[in-house]
């Protein structure tokens, strides 16, 4: 068997014989929930009309015809 496919060692380990099968899921409960973590939240998109670049000014075009340019739509 290569490493890729050996079985992972245990994380949780009783070591109280006398433990109930409720004391065990309760901690099993406990632990699972502590190693998942926040969700990350999901990604949100920006429509394109509220983008900030939007509110930045662009140059003008200079030289013969800049202010026939201008009206262009680039």
């Amino acid at each position: 068997m290569s490493a890729e496919q050996e079985p992972a060692a245990p994380v949780l380990r009783v070591v109280t014989p006398d433990a109930t099968p409720e004391e065990i899921a309760a901690l099993v409960a406990v632990v699972s929930a502590l190693g998942a973590g926040p969700e990350p939240a999901p990604a949100t998109r920006r429509p394109e009309w509220s983008a900030p670049a939007r509110l930045v000014r662009r140059n003008q075009p200079h030289g013969p015809g800049g202010w026939r340019a201008s009206a262009l739509p680039r």
